[in-house]
């Protein structure tokens, strides 16, 4: 149960720098902390205590086994969280050519 305590203040940790942080790179930061917990929270759920593989055989009871759908999730999830991290890193990296600077609300004083 404290796995789960701990998954959750990282999951409170990363929404607290996408909210409260005004720098574009410790906003990208955060959303990559939020990303990490909830992909552990997926592991978390599928896993089983002295649990075994999940490859079914006749002579073996089907109880005992690891669920791997949250395997195969937090995969696709790792694999669509980078894809969005390099797009939100290309896009802060646009903003810093355009405006100087990271900052949020510097960039909305900008916008007039």
């Amino acid at each position: 149960m404290s796995v789960y305590f701990l998954c959750l203040v990282l999951f409170c940790i990363g929404l607290y720098c996408i909210l409260r942080k005004r720098n574009l790179i410790k906003i990208i930061i955060g959303i990559a902390i939020v990303e990490y917990a909830v992909n552990l929270f997926f592991i978390l759920v599928g896993y089983r205590m002295n649990g075994r593989v999940p490859i079914y055989s006749p002579d073996q009871t089907i109880r005992d086994m690891v669920d791997p759908l949250p395997q195969a999730l937090v995969l696709t999830s790792i694999v669509i969280g980078l894809a969005v991290t390099a797009l939100i890193a290309a896009i802060a990296m646009r903003v810093y050519e355009k405006y100087g600077t990271f900052d949020i609300t510097k960039i909305k004083k900008l916008k007039g």
